[in-house]
């Protein structure tokens, strides 16, 4: 059981890739406030986790629920890292915090939360890994992986102090083009090429 648990846990870190949201987070979140990235990284393991609870629970029913298919949901969900992989890449501002407040944050934890953390892979993984394992051992396996995201993500602000501007930029462009090529990734793949 113990080891079950080490390779779902291992599984579930991969796919989910809490790192790469990390650094989408990091890249959006730099000129907030801590209480807003705060929120904005607690709302968006908060979606992840209910997403995840859901497929845990009802699988594929889920997505029969609303109609549609990993491979809709993946093409979905590469317009949206598309769209986002543009602006990031060519240095616009994602959105106007000033005048977004709360809306920004919840915008942004919606990404996140979906399709960056519980995207098609994830989704897949958890309904098969719930019939393989068990849903105790995959939900507990799930906790520890977005338990770690949270704390990767409310440590931002920490890192954000040790690196300058042009710098942030910099990392901002390369993020960019790799959430661009994860797009392009998405689309192609539930296209079926």
């Amino acid at each position: 059981m113990f080891e079950n648990i080490i390779q779902l846990i291992v599984l579930f870190f991969v796919i989910f890739d809490p790192f790469a949201s990390f650094m989408v987070f990091f890249t959006a979140t730099k000129k907030m406030k801590f209480k807003q990235r705060f929120n904005t990284a607690m709302l968006a393991v908060l979606i992840a986790g209910v997403l995840s609870l859901m497929f845990l629970l009802f699988g594929e029913g889920v997505l029969m629920l609303f109609n549609t298919s990993i491979d809709n949901f993946r093409i979905a969900g590469g317009i949206i890292l598309g769209i986002l992989g543009i602006k990031m890449t060519l240095g616009h501002s994602l959105v106007n915090i000033e005048q977004n407040n709360g809306n920004y944050g919840k915008a942004l934890a919606s990404v996140i939360g979906t399709p960056l953390l519980t995207g098609p892979a994830a989704i897949s993984a958890i309904i098969i890994s719930s019939s393989e394992y068990g849903i105790i051992q995959t939900g507990f396996s799930i906790s520890v992986v977005l338990i770690f995201t949270l704390l990767l993500l409310c440590g931002s602000g920490v890192v954000s102090r040790y690196i300058g501007k042009t710098t942030s930029q910099v990392i901002s462009t390369i993020l960019g083009l790799v959430t661009l090529a994860w797009a392009v990734d998405f689309i192609r793949i539930g296209l079926g090429f």
